[in-house]
């Protein structure tokens, strides 16, 4: 079983940067891939970014150029570096541990908004 837990959310104005963070649990936690969702009101969670244990990445259109997501194993840690911000990036952001199952943490608020 693996538990992640988000933090770093908040209020930030446009053109601003922030960065998530997501602790996870468990001695297997380099062979995981993860990967950040966001969720606004009335919409499915949508996939923004994704590491692979080898350290692959990949991102959503929306995103790519402006998020960067990285892991560090040592510390059982995800990122996401997200600058530029813009209002339409307002969402409860997820970390997602994914391996036979999928694992989510709680959810941390960005609000993007002057």
């Amino acid at each position: 079983q693996v538990q992640v837990v988000e933090s770093g959310g908040g209020l930030v104005q446009p053109g601003g940067s922030l960065r998530l963070s997501c602790a996870a649990s468990g001695s297997l936690f380099s062979t995981i891939t993860m990967g950040w969702y966001r969720q606004t009101p009335g919409k499915e969670r949508e996939l923004i970014a994704r590491i692979t244990s080898g350290g692959s990445t990949n991102y959503a259109d929306s995103v790519k150029g402006r998020f960067t997501i990285s892991r560090d194993n040592a510390k059982r840690v995800v990122y996401l570096q997200m600058n530029s911000l813009k209002p339409e990036d307002t969402a409860v952001y997820y970390c997602n541990a994914r391996t036979v199952w999928d694992y989510w943490g709680q959810g941390t608020q960005v609000t993007v908004s002057s």
